[in-house]
């Protein structure tokens, strides 16, 4: 197998008392696969009154991939979508052209962690139309006191219900008491694990959710050892040839694409529509601003 790169994750307070991990993009690794985003939110219990609550914000040429470990969430969009994801479920947001959301707790002081993943789409698929879909299952089996639960992709002989456009995977692997974990992996796929929770021992080294590891493609089998409570989340895919432009939460498949998503959202064109709520005088969500290009 590999070398494996460690990788180590920057954090943030997005305030509320809510912290969250950035393993992708960073200046060591970019992407893996079309996998260009992964953040780490929680294990987060909010303080009485106190919550997730994101305003209005816009995405292009992108899929949002949200893993809910723990809690809920509402999620609304422009096309009109309102839905509670809760734990073991995948909400699948595909921007394409341009769409908008909000995202915020169902209760607040209750109980936050999750995985918010973005997957860029290949460039024919860049401007398609803006759609959202909501898994409430996923295949799971469990092996050597390991849960496997598949998010994306296929491994075995099961194929997630998830609708990706590249070549990737991406699983999910839960145990409670311990377990061994061995992994078959594609050689034409780079890798990239995280845990989320506890720590997990790999060719020797232990890994706990303060680091990234990555691998580089070649590799055909990954042994991992899963300690008490240890929840891991392992990504893969074809690299892309070229790599994606992203500022803000725009994506783009170059600096001119995202100047022109990021000028449409200041303007308020009908590109980026807007988000119900009946509880803002407006009748609309509050829209976030975008901070200025930097180039």
């Amino acid at each position: 197998m590999n070398k494996i790169k460690r990788i180590e994750l920057r954090s943030a307070d997005l305030g509320e008392g809510m912290l969250v991990k950035r393993a992708l993009p960073s200046r060591h690794q970019r992407m893996v696969g079309a996998w260009c985003f992964l953040d780490h939110a929680g294990p987060v219990e909010f303080a009485p009154g106190k919550g997730m609550h994101v305003g209005a914000h816009p995405h292009t040429a992108l899929q949002t991939f949200t893993w809910l470990i723990d809690g809920e969430v509402l999620h609304k969009d422009s096309l009109g979508n309102e839905l509670i994801i809760r734990p073991g479920q995948v909400n699948l947001m595909t921007a394409g052209r341009g769409i908008v959301h909000t995202e915020d707790s169902v209760v607040n002081g209750d109980r936050l962690h999750a995985a918010q993943l973005w997957i860029a789409l290949p460039p024919e698929l860049a401007d398609c139309e803006p759609d959202f879909a909501h898994y409430p299952e996923l295949p799971v089996w469990h092996s050597e006191g390991v849960q496997y639960t598949l998010l994306a992709g296929s491994y075995g002989g099961d194929t997630a219900p998830t609708a990706v456009h590249s070549p990737m995977l991406g699983m999910d692997l839960f145990s409670l008491h311990g377990g061994q974990a061995t992994l078959h992996l594609n050689p034409e796929f780079e890798y990239g694990f995280l845990p989320l929770t506890g720590q997990v021992s790999v060719q020797g080294e232990t890994y706990t959710p303060d680091e990234f590891a990555y691998l580089e493609p070649g590799s055909e089998n990954l042994e991992m050892t899963l300690s008490t409570d240890t929840r891991v989340l392992l990504l893969g895919g074809v690299p892309l040839e070229t790599p994606v432009q992203m500022w803000w939460n725009f994506v783009g498949h170059s600096k001119e694409a995202i100047a022109k998503a990021q000028l449409a959202w200041e303007r308020g064109e009908p590109r980026f529509g807007d988000v119900r709520d009946p509880t803002d005088s407006s009748g609309v969500a509050r829209r976030l601003s975008a901070p200025s290009l930097p180039w």
